[in-house]
């Protein structure tokens, strides 16, 4: 009898000991279903969030300015001795500029250019040779060839203008330059020798000139011109003869090889002169550009156009912007080398030859 008590009392603690054994974690339990064994119960991993995408913040847009300024003071008649001159100086200066004013970039440059006319009233100067600027001169300028410089005028301008990038207008006539218009700040001093007044207040006009184009922080700031002498006559003796400069400038902004913005504007400086050769000209008076002038310029009121030059220059720098410079040399043209698509015709009905030629060249 003892010995059927203690062999229940085994039965009882084996059985025990596997149904504690069937609730184990992980330990397979029958499904009911011969042959088939359950997975293990496991504990799901807490989910993870991935970290959202973004995307880099977009670059700020800027304004691009382009101020023109044209000096003909330094012309004169013609004598028994000497030639006459009409002496052309035109101050160019492009900006880029955020909206709190501070100049993101800047380029500086000049138009020299020289019709010499005799007393009797003559053209003596090619008419067809190449008009450079001051920094496609480079030290054939000859500031340090001739003039004992240390650095050549190209070099002085751009010391200028990378010395205006990140201040204000404020700023910069605030530490540029002082009461005599050379440079104050020692470390720019160190570079630019030449009078620099001018080169701050064309700065200055640049940027209050301008405008969101679509331009953006970063991109890379050009200055073109496309420049010519060919309208210049001589005298008879019933018209004067002009010496004339007609010179196309655009300030244009690159993303890549994309034109992020563009700004078109022409001046046509001219200087008139009797068969005696001396000048009739008021030398004084400002040069405006076709811009400034707007409707003065006179093509609708003298030339039935439906748009004014500046209006047709500012449609045809909208069109460009957003196109590579080899789209737009693909531009077609008509005889007259005026748009023949359609859309762009329809607001601009002039030559566009020099423009296409001035996005060539800012492109190189």
């Amino acid at each position: 009898m003892k010995k059927m008590k203690h062999l229940l009392a085994v039965l009882l603690t084996l059985a025990l000991a596997l149904s504690l054994l069937a609730g184990c974690a992980g330990t397979p339990v029958s499904t009911g279903d011969a042959g088939t064994t359950a997975a293990p119960e496991t504990t799901a991993a807490p989910e993870t969030t991935a970290a959202p995408e973004t995307e880099a913040p977009a670059a700020a847009m800027v304004k691009t300015g382009l101020y023109i300024g044209t000096d003909i003071s330094g012309s004169k008649s013609a004598t028994a001795e000497e030639d006459g001159q009409a002496k052309y100086d035109v101050t160019v200066v492009a900006v880029t500029v955020n909206d709190q004013g501070v100049i993101e970039s800047c380029v500086i440059d000049s138009i020299p250019a020289t019709v010499k006319f005799s007393a009797a009233g003559a053209i003596t100067s090619d008419l067809t040779a190449e008009v450079p600027t001051k920094n496609e001169l480079g030290e054939a300028y000859g500031m340090k060839a001739y003039g004992g410089s240390q650095y050549e005028w190209n070099e002085q301008v751009a010391a200028l203008a990378k010395y205006a990038v990140g201040k204000t207008v404020d700023e910069l006539k605030n530490g540029a330059v002082d009461e005599t218009g050379h440079a104050k700040d020692a470390d720019l001093a160190t570079t630019a020798s030449i009078y620099l007044g001018g080169y701050v207040a064309g700065i200055e006009a640049a940027v209050n000139n301008a405008q969101h184009l679509g331009a953006q922080s970063g991109d890379v700031l050009k200055i073109a011109t496309v420049n010519s002498l060919g309208g210049s006559k001589d005298a008879t003796a019933e018209k004067a003869g002009t010496a004339q400069l007609d010179a196309y400038i655009t300030a244009v902004t690159m993303q890549g090889d994309v034109i992020s913005s563009c700004y078109i504007d022409s001046v046509q400086a001219k200087v008139a002169f009797d068969a005696a050769g001396a000048i009739t000209t008021d030398l004084t008076a400002p040069v405006q550009t076709k811009n400034e002038l707007g409707e003065n310029y006179g093509m609708k009121a003298y030339g039935g156009a439906k748009y004014e030059w500046n209006e047709q220059a500012a449609a045809f720098a909208a069109y460009v912007t957003g196109k590579t410079a080899a789209e737009v040399a693909g531009i077609a043209v008509n005889e007259k080398a005026a748009p023949a698509d359609a859309d762009l015709a329809a607001s601009v009905t002039i030559s566009i030859g020099d423009f296409l030629a001035l996005i060539a060249k800012a492109a190189q």
